[in-house]
């Protein structure tokens, strides 16, 4: 496995994703079905305050990589992509046992607190999408991050499965809703060992001395906004990423709501969306990629998303819940591969950490600000709110990446 590293980053990527998954099913149970076995809070709170601390909770992590994926990069341009990839499995380890601790506890300042440290080291994506640069050549870079992008769809199909099994205590009488939480430390914990025994060292260049700003995600912002071309990318991506976001944080809520799904249905229908989300990366991205350049893909793939998103709305039996996911995965797997490729394209190899933490800090942002949006919205109005507004902004992204292509061809 030393020779080939991609395999590690692969299993960094799937790990991370798998955390992820996990929470899927778990947490609209937790803190926003009082009919689950699992609610934490019996009487204590309304369903829309339920909503709005679900909300609070699901941004906490990615506000927490927002702050952290770019100081990550430049430490892993100064030190290395394996130092800081174990430091970063070993938090997440910490953070899951925290998050089952907190459920045992009835605890929301441990569950935010767990949150808070996974959400730090969960910036590591950063500094695996960096080493994926590392070891690729302009021939294949778009396809090493397909297979990253395949590592996210595995654990998208693992993670809410096994989340959704291991809180289900029909499957075995012992399970509960820390049950998953426990695994998941377990599995991060293996990942570490993994970096410290098969993972070389990728980075090529010597580090250039710098001073660290630790808030440094915060006037990356406005770096961005200078960077003239990656500007227009930059827009086009929290745009995009934005309207996912609120789309994901609440539709296992909508499934719940709406469907009567339980954590193990909402957990196996996300694995379901999650298998064709692989074979898009596995199957699709190589072919496409060699035969349309990205700006091609992405002028039908966004809007491919956005349509998608919101035909969900339109969903009024269970069975047609199943017709949309293959539609869904291919357009949001090419999207995203595919603007991660551009980005990488832009930046000088003695850059990529740095670039690509700046790009990872500004979807983090983009996945941080939805929730906290949508659990006010949800409280307000339904949980199918902010699935609408996701289908609106993505399409927004849409138009958006058409203008900047179009503006870019005039100049």
């Amino acid at each position: 496995m030393k020779q080939r590293p991609l395999a590690v980053i692969f299993l960094t990527a799937l790990v991370d994703l798998i955390g992820i998954g996990i929470l899927i099913p778990v947490m609209p149970q937790l803190l926003a079905n009082p009919d689950s076995p699992h609610y934490l809070f019996p009487g204590a709170i309304t369903v829309g305050r339920g909503f709005m601390l679900l909300g609070a909770l699901t941004a906490v992590y990615p506000l927490m990589s927002f702050l952290s994926a770019p100081i990550l990069g430049q430490l892993s341009d100064r030190y290395g992509r394996r130092k800081v990839l174990a430091v970063c499995l070993a938090g997440t380890s910490i953070g899951y046992a925290l998050f089952g601790i907190a459920i045992l506890l009835k605890s929301i300042p441990l569950l935010f607190l767990s949150r808070i440290i996974d959400g730090i080291t969960g910036g590591n994506i950063s500094v695996a999408q960096a080493a994926v640069a590392d070891i690729s050549t302009p021939e294949t870079r778009a396809k090493n991050f397909g297979k990253l992008g395949a590592a996210f769809g595995l654990g998208f199909i693992l993670g809410p499965f096994i989340g959704g099994k291991l809180a289900d205590p029909s499957v075995v009488s012992w399970f509960n809703a820390t049950t998953p939480f426990w695994f998941a430390a377990i599995l991060a914990a293996f990942n570490f060992a993994s970096v410290m025994l098969f993972f070389p060292e990728t980075r090529k260049f010597d580090p250039v001395a710098k001073t660290f700003n630790w808030l440094r995600s915060v006037g990356d912002i406005g770096r961005a906004w200078r960077w003239k071309e990656l500007r227009s990318l930059f827009i086009v991506g929290f745009l995009f990423f934005s309207g996912f976001s609120f789309f994901v944080s609440f539709f296992n809520v909508y499934l719940t709501n709406r469907f009567g799904f339980t954590e193990g249905r909402v957990g196996e229908y996300f694995a379901y969306v999650g298998f064709f989300i692989v074979l898009a990366q596995a199957l699709l991205i190589g072919p496409v990629t060699k035969r349309w350049s990205e700006a091609h893909i992405l002028r039908v793939s966004m809007l491919g998303t956005a349509l998608t998103v919101f035909s969900m709305l339109l969903v009024r039996e269970t069975w047609q819940l199943f017709l949309i996911p293959p539609f869904m995965a291919a357009s949001n797997a090419l999207s995203m591969s595919s603007l991660v490729s551009v980005v990488s394209k832009t930046a000088g190899p003695e850059r990529q950490g740095e670039i690509l933490g700046l790009n990872a800090s500004i979807q983090s942002l983009s996945n941080a600000l939805p929730p906290l949006l949508a659990g006010l919205i949800a409280a307000r109005l339904t949980p199918e709110a902010p699935i609408a507004i996701g289908a609106f902004i993505c399409l927004v992204g849409w138009m958006a990446f058409g203008l900047a292509t179009r503006t870019a061809k005039e100049a």
